[in-house]
């Protein structure tokens, strides 16, 4: 299964982005997920970005930040120049972006949505960042990942 493509390898592959997919195999509901991601792939953990889906004002939006912090959903609002955020739910980010929790990309969205990037990716010549399935992340160059998602990239990670 790992060898097939999902929208987020696709979109890579057509705009001719260089990128690499990684398998590995972590249950879903680990304990310290993104750690144990980060070591299966032999990376360190400050490389390997989660894509959380929030709700800033009432509008879906995106936030990429290090496995290894917590979303400050007070500077993701204020980013995104809202006042207000939350986590959203669920089934309304699994339906905004087309992929299952666990697995949802930044990239190739059903929905383009405002995305914020963690400023920390930037010290990174690669990353990490799921690849719209579970047991996949795709590396890619972060200025790569901006581009593609019009992101702002802005400290919203915390810890």
């Amino acid at each position: 299964m790992a060898g097939q493509a999902t929208a987020a390898t696709a979109l890579l592959t057509k705009r001719k982005i260089a990128h690499r997919t990684h398998p590995y195999d972590v249950a879903p509901d680990a304990p310290n997920y993104g750690a144990l991601v980060a070591a299966a792939l032999g990376v360190p953990p400050e490389r390997v970005f989660k894509t959380l889906v929030a709700e800033v004002d009432g509008a879906l939006a995106v936030a990429v930040v290090p496995v290894t912090g917590e979303l400050n959903l007070k500077a993701l609002a204020a980013a995104l120049g809202g006042k207000r955020a939350a986590l959203a739910d669920r089934a309304a980010a699994e339906r905004s972006t087309g992929y299952v929790r666990g697995g949802i990309s930044p990239l190739g969205q059903r929905r383009r949505l405002p995305t914020v990037v963690d400023v920390s990716a930037l010290d990174h010549d690669t990353v990490y960042v799921s690849a719209g399935r579970r047991g996949l992340q795709l590396q890619l160059a972060p200025a790569d990942l901006v581009v593609l998602t019009d992101a702002r990239t802005v400290r919203i990670a915390a810890g």
